[in-house]
């Protein structure tokens, strides 16, 4: 059967496009069945269609920490700001793909397992230990090979990976990395300039300049032949043929990441650049291998921050329509693959103060994720002592909680807050300015039950707002909780049905036939 042949016109009329078989995808935009309508007496002419044809350009999204909740929270907030407060679902550029799977996350060691361990199931099939990069677990003495540097050494792909993170965060560093620990940042460096991968962009190294007695990592991926760009103008520039390259963000937020989505100013890129530059760069006649992560919708979900999880997930959406873009140029070529490395927060649609209704407008009113609002207000308020009844009129502002003694309460609606929710904000303030920012060896049980290790009247402003909007978390970290796998293109019916993350990497690897 892997021989078989079948008229591109015969298939379309027998409407196996958008069927279980799936042997061809169906895009999920009108525009591409008129382009597949065009093109089909031309393949019909040309000869029979080879249905088995390998992927020649994939690409591979990984929403850190995004489960169900995360995915289902943005098309909710989306659907009911875009029409007036009504109970609507917006559809994502990935939620409408033809296939749809589920996988398992755990690793070696957890149930809830960490992002170093699951990416790695992801990109090379093998399990292991959370906090493990490609090695094999316990003794942790044996690489293991990634997808993308098979699809690099055995079919000359070129190969790219991009984060809105660090860019040697456990997630990207699990596709050109192999190190007994995540930790070791300045070595995963190393590892990226080694890689000869042809684009690499994201937030900055963690440990730069390692242990101070060598050159830092931008030294070291430009004597390994890496244009190293660091500024916004310089990556706009570049043009298909620049050769190598790393993009560092210009404009980094809290980690030395890249900003959260609905921290971003006007004009700053976001992820859905760095995919378009990653196409210009990386297109060419053998193929590309691109994996994406939107790494702060983890970040967010640890936080227990609802609006900015949401904000970027739909900024990782667009980014997914780029790639849609170009398989709308390229149907009979292209993968495109969208899910996640495990759930991060316990993330729930549904909160004990508002039963069996959501109020996900009251999230419009969040005008920065809580990292800003640390670092814009917080962190003054700790240095000054300021009073809690001046630190709310900043609440007010940013969040739209508003107090009952404010001259605007009549007008707060259901952002009006309740005594006993000012006294839980009272309580974390209190907290806040006796043990500072960071100083999480004060912090009791107590502390991190309610706060975790986050400033606790961030955390406070989070919760109560989430609240508020009818959305909780379980957990300031991972959960077991199954996640989603959309496939659209060559291969994506492959990706249907419920597995093991590891098997992500085996179709992969069958569908590409590498070794």
């Amino acid at each position: 059967m892997k021989n078989a042949k079948i008229s591109r016109r015969s298939f379309l009329k027998a409407g196996a496009v958008a069927s279980a078989v799936g042997m061809l995808s169906a895009a999920p935009v009108a525009a591409h069945a008129a382009e597949t309508d065009a093109s089909a007496a031309a393949d019909e002419e040309n000869g029979l269609l080879d249905v088995f044809k390998k992927p020649k350009y994939v690409f591979l999204f990984i929403g850190d920490g995004m489960g169900t909740a995360q995915i289902q929270s943005a098309r909710f907030y989306k659907g009911t700001v875009d029409n007036n407060g009504a109970v609507t679902e917006a559809d994502l550029s990935f939620t409408s793909f033809p296939q749809v799977g589920s996988v398992t996350t755990y690793d070696s060691t957890s149930f809830c397992p960490d992002s170093a361990s699951t990416a790695t199931s992801i990109a090379t099939g093998h399990k292991t230990e959370s906090g493990v990069i490609n090695m094999c677990p316990w003794t942790r003495d044996v690489p293991y090979e990634t997808i993308a540097e098979k699809l690099h050494a055995q079919k000359g792909y070129k190969v790219g990976v991009i984060s809105t993170v660090n860019i040697d965060h456990a997630t990207p560093a699990a596709f050109y990395a192999h190190q007994k620990t995540r930790k070791n940042y300045y070595e995963i460096g190393v590892e990226l300039a080694n890689s000869g991968f042809e684009y690499f962009a994201g937030g900055e190294f963690q440990k730069v300049n390692g242990d101070g007695t060598g050159p830092d990592n931008h030294t070291v991926a430009a004597n390994a032949g890496y244009n190293v760009v660091t500024t916004q103008a310089g990556a706009a520039a570049l043009t298909a043929g620049a050769g190598k390259t790393l993009i560092i963000a210009e404009n980094l937020g809290d980690g030395k990441a890249m900003n959260y989505a609905m921290d971003a100013a006007n004009g700053e890129w976001q992820l859905t650049d760095y995919v378009k530059k990653g196409i210009e760069l990386l297109n060419n006649k053998k193929g590309f291998f691109m994996m994406t992560e939107s790494g702060k919708i983890d970040w967010a979900c640890h936080a227990n921050d609802a609006a900015a999880s949401i904000h970027d997930v739909l900024e990782m959406s667009n980014a997914v329509q780029a790639a849609v873009d170009f398989y709308n140029a390229h149907p009979n070529e292209t993968l495109i693959l969208v899910t996640a490395d495990h759930e991060t927060g316990g993330m729930a649609i549904g909160y004990k103060t508002t039963n069996y209704d959501t109020f996900l407008t009251n999230l419009a009113h969040q005008k920065m994720s809580y990292a800003k609002f640390d670092a814009t207000y917080v962190q003054g308020y700790i240095a000054n002592k300021t009073p809690f009844e001046t630190a709310m009129q900043d609440v007010k502002n940013v969040f739209g909680l508003t107090l009952p003694t404010d001259p605007a309460a009549a007008s707060a609606g259901k952002l009006l807050l309740t005594d006993y929710e000012v006294e839980n904000l009272r309580k974390a303030y209190e907290r806040t300015l006796q043990v500072g920012s960071s100083s999480q060896s004060k912090m009791s049980q107590q502390d991190y039950e309610l706060y975790g290790t986050y400033i606790p009247f961030s955390m406070a402003v989070c919760h109560t707002i989430n609240h508020k909007s009818g959305m909780d978390h379980t957990t300031y970290a991972h959960t077991g909780a199954m996640v989603n796998v959309y496939a659209m293109g060559v291969g994506a019916e492959k990706f249907g049905g419920v597995y093991d993350n590891t098997e992500i990497y085996h179709k992969l690897a069958e569908l590409t036939k590498v070794q």
